[in-house]
């Protein structure tokens, strides 16, 4: 256990996201600090990694339950075995997301960013309800702040925010479509959902005393930075990954987030690592986020494949 990290002992805990990364590093330092951790990873196999990171003293408190979460059956099926086999959960760090080049299609008929990037961390927050206000748990969505400002490259001019328009979608299947796909600009639109839903959601668990905020980590040198430079930047690739975070210092603030005794009760708030800032004004407008929860039940009140 860190200085930094509280004792987490008798604490059960989920990760998305957690075998590669960044995700590693928050899955091992909650494990080291002594809470039972709850990885849901696509590739179980990958955990092997995740095991020697936390060591054999701590490994026993790794529980991996096998699941792609871009799948609506996937994230059903994981969030039913967790309330299952727990009662109380204390954390939650929705972590897992991927930049997709192309215009990609889920198994569900919704566009990839969506589907992973946003459906993934909302269906874990509203389907592990139940365990999450009995642990009066700390949410902790890890967003991006290409949702203040999609332009890949921000020399000069005004930042460009995603934008997140509602109005005339029937499903969640409506966002992100193929036709004036810019795939940039459809991850930040995922992760402006993830945010958007998530201020809704803090006023709903808030009676119950769990908290629900999210963070842009910092430009960490992750495989999603890789996808991310622009083509012209590419051959310049290795030494842009030079000057980046860490994923350990990019981990930092979801763990501060998830267990600083000074954050008990911090609700509802969006942080550009350890500053507390703004994301657009569509993210907050009441309609916007009844809408998006709206549709985000429909899609999983929908047949599972």
């Amino acid at each position: 256990m860190t200085a930094a990290t509280p004792d987490l002992g008798q604490q059960v805990a989920v990760v998305t996201g957690g075998t590669g990364g960044m995700g590693q590093v928050i899955a091992a330092g909650l494990a080291q600090a002594g809470a039972h951790v709850i990885v849901i990873a696509r590739d179980p196999a990958r955990a092997d990694a995740l095991r020697t990171l936390i060591g054999a003293s701590a490994a026993s408190r790794l529980e991996v339950i096998a699941a792609d979460l871009s799948r609506r059956a996937d994230v059903v099926a994981a969030t039913q075995l967790i309330v299952n086999r727990h009662q109380q959960i204390h954390i939650l760090v929705n972590n897992a997301g991927a930049h997709f080049p192309g215009h990609r299609v889920s198994v569900d008929g919704v566009e990839m960013h969506v589907a992973l990037d946003y459906l993934a961390a909302y269906g874990l927050m509203t389907r592990l309800d139940t365990p999450l206000r009995r642990g009066r748990a700390r949410i902790v969505n890890v967003a991006s702040d290409t949702l203040n400002d999609t332009r890949q490259v921000t020399i000069a001019g005004r930042p460009r925010p995603a934008d997140l328009d509602l109005t005339e979608a029937d499903s969640l299947a409506d966002v992100n479509p193929a036709t004036g796909f810019v795939p940039f600009q459809a991850y930040a639109r995922a992760k402006l959902m993830t945010v958007t839903a998530g201020y809704a959601l803090a006023r709903t668990l808030a009676a119950d005393g769990v908290t629900v905020n999210a963070l842009h980590p910092g430009i960490v040198a992750t495989g999603i930075i890789d996808d991310l430079v622009p083509a012209p930047l590419r051959p310049f690739r290795t030494l842009i990954r030079r000057s980046l975070l860490t994923p350990a210092q990019g981990a930092a603030t979801a763990l501060r987030l998830a267990t600083d005794p000074s954050l008990a009760g911090v609700t509802g708030r969006y942080f550009n690592r350890d500053l507390e800032t703004t994301t657009p004004a569509v993210s907050h407008d009441p309609g916007t986020q009844r809408r998006l929860c709206e549709l985000s039940e429909h899609h999983f009140a929908g047949p599972r494949r």
